[in-house]
């Protein structure tokens, strides 16, 4: 949840903002902080290098989490969470990564360590995480993101 709040902060928005509302806001910071507007002044420019890349991640991850972003991929998140067997997971500051035998892979944010230890001890990995998890803490996809980077 830490991530989600900072990103919000940066981008300066809330909660309820839509995803074309997040990306006015999203290129009119990348306008004010895009290196080529610092081409005079070489600290300047690593300084708004650093920011802009850091806007970037933020606003992607943002649209991975925007509600409009999961009404869109909802059916197959639902065949995979219900359907779908878990081949791992793993668990670093609240935040929760889950991959499914399907390819499939989801971060949940927010999910406390008393929970994270539930589910390692849990008879039933998939019942436990449908009953607890799924429904209960924001996520994203991070499936298309690995697939992206290879």
């Amino acid at each position: 949840m830490k991530k989600i709040i900072g990103y919000r902060k940066l981008l300066g928005v809330h909660e309820k903002t839509e995803l074309a509302e997040l990306k006015i806001i999203y290129r009119n910071l990348m306008k004010d902080w895009h290196p080529d507007k610092f081409n005079d002044d070489h600290e300047q420019k690593e300084l708004a290098e650093a920011k802009s890349k850091h806007i970037i991640e933020a606003y992607h991850f943002l649209v991975g989490i925007a509600p409009e972003t999961r009404a869109l991929t909802l059916a197959e998140y639902t065949v995979t969470t219900t359907s779908v067997g878990i081949v791992d997971f793993e668990y670093k500051n609240e935040t929760l990564q889950i991959n499914f035998i399907d390819g499939n892979s989801y971060e949940y944010f927010g999910v406390p360590k008393a929970l994270y230890v539930k589910l390692v001890n849990a008879p039933a990995l998939g019942r436990f995480a449908r009953r607890h998890i799924y429904g209960s803490f924001p996520y994203r996809s991070t499936s298309k993101a690995a697939v992206a980077a290879e």
